[in-house]
């Protein structure tokens, strides 16, 4: 049995390491001996543990019969981040670790499935034109359960959340942790806004009939109150859908996103495993309430009871579930885990509504089912996996960086396709290639918005 001693030496640089081989330790640890470097980097401190980082190498310090050793576990960190720690200092108040803009390493499938379903959620909008005018339109659209797409994205938000920012907190502020948080997601929240402010005129149609009265500085009204993350009430809609956010629909999600955020920072990040069950557990029963009478869980947009109710429980347990599941490590290794989660993923949202208007009961099972497991499971795979090759990787990277503004730019161009589509009656068939062109385009312009907005102002707005 070894035994693990805090090592309280400030001076590691001058340490001589011995050679120990332990045979509990499993085939990815190895060993080094001897060896003196000014390049060690104290991250982490705990009072039975100290971790220090030698490039790219997690060095666990143990003593055994008086003497030390230095056992080696090889981790993944970003190039960005093992450049920052070269010829650092170990003054506490200069070394890295007491700097929380340094990122971790991204989960390339994690990545890979945000972007899948990012694409899902706008393939979605764009056939759903077709059917918003039919009152069983719910009943009958093409990929049907893709909306789910967003109950999934707070479970990878809550399993990113935990991985990102579990371990900061003796180091970070909560004003830091909400400071980075709204730099990575506000901007695309602006561009969104501002671009539903272009294209709010193209969409005055029969399905918008409110549109053609609305005079200008209402529009710019909206959007003060859409990038300051202010809802309002369908009393003074400005569409005709009475969504919260009606320049950019869409951005209702990111309003429970934030304040998922704030309880996480303000409480939950300090709840045991067991609090953070029982607060999962109560939120699976309240989602399996939703399931089961209303028969699935669309809803959220709209400042009023029901709405409200719909989006806290979509939240709930979703993005706490996710956080859970990181804090329990329970991932799964299979091989191919890319291919199997993302064809599980797509599998589940294309999946038709099942009980028809009688027996919603049904779907309301499915969506549970969806919601409670297979979503977990997925992310699970996900987090297990591994991506072999470059081009693979370079696939599931792009399919992160374009996600997030994919998801933000589809709705403000599906509304003038909806408009399009209302006035003209076509089906989706008779609409020939025009869906096809409008999903095109629309991923054009995201993939324009992440290159030159998205990805430079966030890098600008880490200098703050």
């Amino acid at each position: 049995m070894i035994s693990i001693y805090s090592f309280l030496s400030a001076d590691i640089r001058n340490l001589t390491v011995s050679v120990f081989l332990p045979t509990a330790l499993g085939r990815n640890h190895f060993f080094f001996a001897r060896r003196q470097s000014p390049d060690y980097i104290v991250l982490k401190e705990k009072i039975t543990v100290l971790q220090v980082y030698c490039k790219l190498y997690k060095c666990i310090f143990v003593k055994k019969n008086n003497n030390y050793f230095c056992v080696m576990k090889k981790v993944f960190i970003s190039k960005s981040e093992s450049d920052c720690f070269k010829g650092e200092s170990q003054n506490p108040a200069t070394r890295s670790d007491t700097n929380p803009s340094h990122t971790k390493p991204h989960y390339e499938i994690l990545d890979g499935l945000r972007g899948i379903a990012a694409i899902m959620v706008l393939a979605f909008h764009v056939f759903e034109a077709y059917y918003v005018t039919n009152p069983a339109g719910k009943f009958d659209q093409v990929l049907n359960h893709a909306y789910l797409a967003v109950d999934f994205f707070f479970v990878l938000s809550g399993f990113v959340i935990g991985y990102a920012y579990d371990d900061r907190w003796n180091r970070m502020s909560i004003v830091q942790f909400l400071k980075r948080r709204i730099f990575r997601l506000h901007p695309m929240v602006i561009f969104g806004t501002a671009l539903g402010v272009v294209m709010f005129y193209f969409g005055a149609s029969a399905a918008f009939p409110l549109i053609q009265n609305i005079p200008l500085w209402q529009v710019l009204l909206y959007a003060v109150l859409g990038i300051l993350m202010i809802p309002t009430p369908p009393s003074i809609d400005i569409r005709g859908w009475q969504e919260m956010y009606t320049l950019d629909a869409p951005t209702w999600t990111l309003a429970f996103e934030y304040f998922a955020n704030l309880l996480y920072a303000l409480f939950i990040r300090r709840f045991s495993r067991t609090m953070l069950t029982i607060l999962v557990t109560v939120a699976a029963c309240l989602t399996l309430h939703l399931t089961l009478t209303q028969g699935d869980v669309i809803g959220g947009w709209t400042v009023d009871a029901k709405h409200m109710y719909v989006g806290f429980t979509r939240l709930m347990y979703p993005f706490f579930a996710g956080l859970l599941l990181y804090r329990l490590g329970r991932v799964i290794r299979i091989p191919q885990a890319f291919a199997w989660s993302s064809l599980l993923l797509v599998t589940v949202l294309v999946i038709p509504r099942l009980g028809g208007t009688e027996a919603q009961w049904k779907n309301g099972i499915y969506e549970a089912a969806v919601i409670l497991a297979i979503f977990p499971l997925i992310v699970a795979v996900g987090a297990g996996g591994k991506i072999k090759g470059k081009r693979a990787s370079r696939m599931c990277k792009l399919l992160g960086d374009i996600s997030y503004p994919v998801y933000l730019v589809n709705y403000p161009i599906c509304y003038v396709h909806t408009g399009w589509a209302s006035d003209t009656g076509y089906t989706l068939a008779e609409a020939g290639w025009v869906p096809y062109i409008v999903f095109t385009v629309t991923l054009l312009i995201s993939y324009a918005a992440m290159r030159f907005y998205d990805i430079p102002v966030r890098k600008w707005l880490r200098k703050f």
